[in-house]
Order: structure tokens, then C-alpha cells, then sequence
């Protein structure tokens, strides 16, 4: 993987960009509009999975997008903001964000961080053991949560694997349409979640 350009952007653009995400089948609805962003570095296991599982091409793929920003003097674990990078045989460039954690109450009582963005790079995180920067969101509307309950049990139950069986349980759901609690970070920066493509917007 090779970076032919890289743009950075401060914490500040970043936030301001994140407040006008739209959901992806309410595109007139803003769910961090009015919540408090921060960017922190936390400790991976102070971070809830949704999923229970981790991809390891995907995670080869984080990795050697971690190798190719060292050569360009970016940390993947402390962007400071986000970047706009440009890869070799890419289409487009994409927009690479800091993992997005949101300060989730659950009907038991419990406050969690959920990770909602990023999770293979949180996963990377916890095997380098460092401490990565994440953008936190609190005070998310009660009627907008993330589509997904944290795991329980957490990181010990999530698994690395090369492919997912058929009928796999990947997420348990909060509610049977789901995908109305997607939230689209395309609406405000260019081909977020590219990774899974290998950088290349499908046609």
C-alpha cells in the first residue's frame, strides 16, 4: 500500500464536519448536531465491541494502512483530526477519522462506550497495546442509539477469523429494522469505511 498525497485536517474540522452527519435513511436528521465531541485517548478496554468478531485480512489491510501514514509522519493512532489520503491505483481519495465511540445507557443501567466506527483499528490498538485517540461522543439522542448492543463479555469474546460461516450471529440488533439507526459518515466527509474495498469506490 503506498500514499501518494496526504492532507490533514485539525480536531476542529473534524468536529464541525461530524456535527453535519446525516442518518442514512433520515438524511434530514443529524444525530451529533447537539452532542458533545471530543477527541481522547483511551484504553481499548475501557471500549465495548458491537461485534464479535475481527476479519484478519482487514486487519492486514489496517496494518499496512498504518505502515504507509509512518512514512508519512502520521501516527494512525493519533491523527490529531482526520486526513484525507491519496493511494496509489485508487479511484478517489478517502477520508480516514479517528475510531468513533459513543457514551451509550442501557435499559440495565449501565454506561458503556461503544465502539461505532473503527473496530478493527481498536482491535489493532488493544495487539499494539497503545492507547489510540478516538473521537467520543456523548449525549447522543435516546431515541438514535447505535443500531447494535455492546457484546457481553466484551474484547475476551471476540474472535479473530478468516471468514464468517453462514448464519454467523456478527451483531445482536436493537430493533428489527436496524438499518434506520445508521448513521452515514459519507454525508459529511469522502469514502469513510473504504477499507473494506481496499480503498476502491465499487462502480
Amino acid at each position: 500500500m503506498k500514499i501518494t498525497k496526504i492532507e490533514h485536517f485539525p480536531a476542529g474540522d473534524l468536529i464541525g464536519r461530524l456535527k453535519k452527519v446525516a442518518m442514512l435513511k433520515a438524511p434530514q436528521v443529524y444525530p451529533y448536531k447537539d452532542v458533545y465531541i471530543s477527541l481522547e485517548r483511551i484504553s481499548v478496554n475501557s471500549l465495548c465491541p458491537p461485534q464479535t468478531y475481527v476479519l484478519v485480512e482487514e486487519l492486514r489491510k489496517v496494518r499496512d494502512l498504518k505502515w504507509a501514514l509512518l512514512e508519512h509522519n502520521r501516527d494512525i493512532f493519533n491523527l490529531q483530526g482526520y486526513v484525507k489520503i491519496w493511494l496509489e491505483d485508487a479511484e478517489e481519495p478517502i477520508d480516514l477519522l479517528p475510531p468513533v465511540v459513543e457514551e451509550s445507557i442501557e435499559a440495565d443501567g449501565s454506561v458503556v462506550n461503544i465502539v461505532n466506527d473503527g473496530m478493527h483499528r481498536v482491535y489493532m490498538a488493544r495487539m499494539d497495546r497503545v492507547l489510540p485517540e478516538v473521537i467520543f461522543v456523548r449525549g447522543v439522542p435516546k431515541d438514535l442509539p447505535y443500531y447494535a448492543f455492546p457484546v457481553p463479555g466484551g474484547w475476551e469474546r471476540v474472535s479473530l477469523v478468516d471468514e464468517l460461516p453462514e448464519g454467523y450471529l456478527k451483531k445482536w440488533h436493537r430493533i428489527k429494522n436496524y438499518k434506520s439507526l445508521y448513521r452515514n459518515f459519507n454525508s459529511a466527509f469522502d469514502n469513510v469505511g473504504a477499507p473494506r474495498g481496499y480503498f476502491k469506490k465499487k462502480k
